[in-house]
């Protein structure tokens, strides 16, 4: 049972108390930042910290884009992500199921999906500021 003035999926509190632990359903998740390319699903932002899930769609590749000030944290569920990233997005590294992404603060970077199944991936950002900023393409 949550107290009077919260409620669930809150992230801050209503009268200065300490937040209760709070469950965000999957059918809660609301439309997070938009990149060409993939769709981001925000389940909670609060100060300095940004969780939820992105979606890739087989053969699909984002927009280049980095995350300003966020270190970023992905866990690959499903699928398969590949990030080019680096001098004229040269590097690139592959992830599958199971495996963690780190991207780092202002890297740009772009994803795409090489499976034939959507990927999905958990994304917690730890950072302040835009969570995301779509740029033209890599220095």
């Amino acid at each position: 049972m949550l107290k009077a003035g919260y409620s669930a999926g809150m992230t801050t509190p209503v009268d200065g108390e300490p937040r209760p632990v709070s469950v965000v359903r999957s059918e809660a998740l609301a439309e997070g930042d938009p990149t060409p390319g993939m769709r981001r699903r925000q389940a909670f932002a609060a100060p300095g910290l940004w969780a939820g899930l992105v979606h890739t769609e087989p053969g699909a590749t984002s927009g280049w884009h980095h995350h300003g000030e966020h270190e970023t944290s992905l866990y690959v569920v499903s699928g398969g992500m590949r990030l080019e990233f680096g001098p004229d997005g040269q590097s690139i590294v592959d992830a599958g199921p199971g495996d963690f992404i780190h991207v780092p603060a202002h890297v740009v970077h772009r994803e795409s999906n090489p499976t034939p199944e959507t990927a999905t991936a958990v994304i917690a950002r730890a950072g302040h500021g835009a969570p995301t900023v779509n740029v033209e393409g890599p220095a």
